[in-house]
């Protein structure tokens, strides 16, 4: 009885690793076939070319930190994958019994900003892990996170960070103030929620939840999340 269980499992093992050598084959080839049509270097041109790029320097401290905290708190610690968040997602998604969390970092995200479709698929995500490991070898992290910020949408028509100040505040980037840059940080997570013209009392709510991260994360005091809330109420007056 043991012999024939042990079989079983042995048997069980070698089909999972089949499928999984499968599932990451194909992951690779869409990441070749999209990297060999569009070198990196071709792409990340294309990207800087647009009108409205903004420099990282061009943007304030506390929106590319609100970022970090809410998007990939430990950017600058990993090397394009973060295997805490994946395994983190991965129970998350089987508790749930659903792909509800990819656990994507910021240079995953950039990858299928640049490259992939949103959908979500176990193949197309092993071609997105490809393409951030290449452009972890190929780029620093303010490079990574510059491109980021010039390729999320943020709901409105906005694909840059620039192009969402401009509409939503009237301002530059480097004009935001401490709240509309943690507001702003939090939109492309969902931007047909989020954004502050479909529904503020959502987008403050999603503004409560960037800053509760920046605290936990050490980015900014309790303090300073309070005052910056705060600044809700005078903008209602």
């Amino acid at each position: 009885m043991w012999k024939l269980l042990k079989r079983l499992l042995l048997i069980c093992l070698v089909i999972g690793v089949a499928y999984l050598g499968n599932i990451v084959y194909i992951g690779y080839q869409i990441y070749y076939e999209a990297i060999t049509k569009t070198p990196l270097e071709e792409m990340v041109q294309q990207i800087k070319s647009k009108n409205n790029y903004t420099s990282i320097n061009d943007m304030p401290k506390i929106y590319k930190d609100a970022v970090i905290a809410v998007e990939d708190h430990r950017f600058y610690l990993h090397n394009g994958i973060d295997f805490f968040s994946i395994t983190r997602a991965l129970i998350n998604d089987i508790k749930a019994m659903a792909f509800v969390e990819g656990g994507s970092t910021i240079t995953q995200q950039l990858a299928k900003n640049t490259y992939f479709t949103q959908e979500k698929k176990l193949t197309r995500k092993i071609a997105e892990i490809f393409m951030a490991l290449e452009f972890e070898r190929k780029y620093s992290k303010d490079d990574i996170l510059e491109l980021y910020l010039n390729t999320s949408y943020f709901g409105e028509g906005c694909y840059t960070v620039s192009e969402a100040s401009r509409f939503y505040f009237g301002k530059e980037p480097i004009e935001m103030n401490d709240y509309e840059a943690t507001m702003l940080a939090g939109i492309p997570n969902a931007p047909s929620v989020y954004a502050p013209t479909r529904n503020l009392d959502l987008a403050v709510q999603r503004q409560r939840q960037v800053l509760d991260k920046m605290v936990e994360y050490g980015a900014i005091t309790l303090e300073k999340a309070q005052e910056i809330l705060s600044e809700n109420n005078k903008n209602e007056e």
